[in-house]
């Protein structure tokens, strides 16, 4: 099955989203701090080994210190980043004040890309993080079934001082935010297609040649991007520090059940209790698919 013969009863629903992301982690309090008071979510769960951070009843990142494992190699498969969405731009520029405050040196970038604006770092222990916000769906552009974006110059500092609001620092534990996408690093691009588009059913929303490949449910910019920047030709991962979960959620119990069908007419192993499906990308990426909760 091409992507070109993909029908509705193929693709993922609309109302697709991304849960939280799992990372497995070497040093349990200094991450608990980094994204508690840095990144400004609310530790919602804390068990010995185990943090759950996020917003209101909404998970983001859960941490689990997993002693004896090493980081990966450099350009092994995993994570690029994990990607936070914000409601508002004051919201963003609260979580962006934080850290520039609090860990000023984990700053790598920021770009508009047209249809959000972006700030990147990287935590304690090397994993990427994305903090960003979307414009309204009313100014993206789409061409030929592909979203455009760039990656423009967005000053930091600047985006402070137009952004910046009292109210908004004041309230970031009770302000909404989410998963808004995960970006994988992988070892080939034509691979990511065949799986997350092909059989696993998202779209593919765009392309950069064969370095990169941003795909979503919905017409969502990208719920999932795979990339090759930094680890191209890399196989399936070994066990190690990072990337330990990404979780996609359904919008009912048919998708869920309509997803399993179809990941069983390609034969990829999975693991299905009823109510998820697990599963591991070609690069031992490990997938937990759920239904929303009613």
């Amino acid at each position: 099955m091409t992507q070109n013969a993909l029908t509705g009863d193929d693709v993922l629903a609309a109302a697709t989203r991304m849960g939280a992301v799992t990372l497995l982690v070497a040093d349990l309090d200094r991450m608990t701090s980094y994204y508690r008071d840095a990144v400004t979510l609310t530790v919602l769960e804390q068990a010995s080994g185990r943090s759950v951070l996020g917003r209101g009843t909404t998970p983001i990142v859960i941490l689990e210190h997993v002693p004896g494992l090493k980081h990966a190699a450099p350009k092994s498969a995993g994570l690029f980043h994990t990607a936070v969405l914000f409601e508002t731009e004051a919201d963003l520029a609260t979580a962006v004040y934080s850290i520039a405050t609090r860990y000023p040196n984990t700053f790598t970038g920021s770009s508009d890309h047209l249809v959000s604006k972006a700030f990147y770092f990287d935590d304690p222990e090397g994993n990427g993080v994305e903090l960003y916000w979307d414009r309204d769906r009313t100014q993206w552009s789409w061409t030929h079934g592909r979203v455009e974006m760039s990656t423009l110059n967005l000053d930091p500092n600047e985006f402070l001082r137009s952004s910046l609001d009292e109210t908004a620092v004041a309230t970031a534990a009770d302000r909404p935010a989410s998963i808004g996408h995960v970006h994988l690093s992988v070892g080939r691009v034509d691979a990511a297609r065949e799986f997350y588009v092909n059989e696993l059913g998202f779209e593919t929303t765009a392309e950069l040649g064969n370095s990169a490949l941003f795909v979503s449910a919905g017409k969502y910019h990208h719920h999932m991007a795979m990339n090759t920047w930094n680890s191209a030709g890399a196989g399936p991962r070994t066990p190690g520090l990072g990337l330990g979960l990404v979780r996609i959620i359904l919008p009912g119990a048919d998708d869920l059940g309509a997803l399993g069908e179809r990941l069983d007419h390609f034969r990829v192993a999975t693991a299905d209790d009823g109510h998820t499906l697990r599963f591991d990308d070609p690069w031992s990426n490990k997938i937990e698919v759920t239904a929303a909760q009613p």
